[in-house]
């Protein structure tokens, strides 16, 4: 009797296992890229995470700025830009196997744009979990550059619609 009931607690959790595992990752693996920069004319790679995100944190704690305060629940930023001065210089496989993460449960998209000419993919995803939002993911290609961003933290939408025009980000013009 003993064995039946642990080899049915043991059966319950090896299949809940793979259950658990399909929970919303707002962390993308991002390959390492570092064979392209010698191609590259521009590379970009920024990972702020760990004792620099502690940091920002103890800055937008202290502040008085909206904007500063979006900080307070990001974990980790991380965003890789590579431009180069022909076409076809990377291989597009290693942007569609981060792009095929986005299909995971959790993730959905807030805008995709697809262009045959020029070619262009952009797509825009936000992980989010019972109403959270967990990360935010962005990827967008062209045939001689393209950029990863991947935020991983508890972002409010509200608060990221006030750095509109702001630290560098495009001001929209919702109206056009």
């Amino acid at each position: 009797m003993k064995h039946r009931i642990l080899a049915a607690v043991a059966t319950v959790a090896a299949l809940a296992f793979p259950l658990a595992s399909l929970a919303a990752s707002p962390e993308l693996r991002i390959p390492d890229f570092s064979s392209l920069r010698g191609r590259a004319v521009e590379s970009v790679d920024v990972t702020v995470d760990g004792f620099l995100m502690r940091v920002a944190h103890k800055f937008a704690e202290a502040s008085d700025d909206e904007e500063m305060k979006l900080l307070s629940d990001i974990k980790s930023v991380r965003v890789r830009n590579f431009e180069f001065d022909s076409d076809g210089a990377y291989s597009t496989a290693d942007i569609d196997a981060v792009r095929r993460q986005l299909s995971a449960p959790g993730w959905s998209p807030l805008a995709q744009v697809h262009k045959r000419d020029p070619q262009e993919v952009v797509d825009v995803f936000v992980c989010s979990e019972d109403g959270k939002i967990l990360g935010l993911a962005i990827i967008a290609s062209e045939p001689r550059s393209f950029t990863i961003v991947n935020i991983i933290g508890g972002i409010d939408m509200e608060k990221l619609a006030k750095l509109d025009g702001k630290f560098g980000i495009p001001k929209m013009d919702v109206e056009k």
